[in-house]
């Protein structure tokens, strides 16, 4: 298999709940919530990077289209990974995230491999991780 992901999507409960955190709290740009003409159909993509994009999805949406039964969500199954040019970058992401509405779960500091990261969660329990690597270049 070539990697070739385009689309992260997010089941969330509360749909415009999140929308209000990703774009208005974290600054992502998004048309908004398109298909809510269609059942089950609601959704609201970010653009991230180049050929990447967030996409966010009622819970209950993504559970019928995949054919699979609504568990407990547990915020330890993955995290998704910003990675930023410096430390004052990750505090000031982790700030604009905590005045969004995210719980902080690991506040911003240095890591044992040498970097800074900190942890937070999104209204939905989604882990996302804040980090500087000094052995990365990001470009923008």
């Amino acid at each position: 298999m070539k990697p070739r992901v385009t689309v992260i999507t997010l089941g969330v409960e509360n749909l415009e709940r999140s929308l209000q955190f990703y774009r208005d709290g974290l600054g992502l740009p998004t048309k908004g919530i398109i298909g809510k003409e269609f059942e089950h159909g609601a959704v609201a993509f970010f653009d991230l990077q180049q050929g990447l994009k967030l996409a966010i999805w009622n819970r209950k949406d993504l559970a019928h289209e995949a054919k699979v039964s609504q568990e407990t969500p547990n915020p330890t199954e993955f995290t998704l990974g910003h990675n930023v040019g410096s430390k004052a970058e990750v505090d000031k992401i982790m700030k604009e995230a905590e005045l969004a509405g995210a719980f902080i779960t690991d506040p911003a500091h240095e890591t044992f491999w040498g970097g800074y990261s900190g942890h937070f969660q999104d209204p939905d329990g989604h882990l996302w991780e804040v980090v500087w690597n000094p052995d990365w270049e990001i470009s923008d």
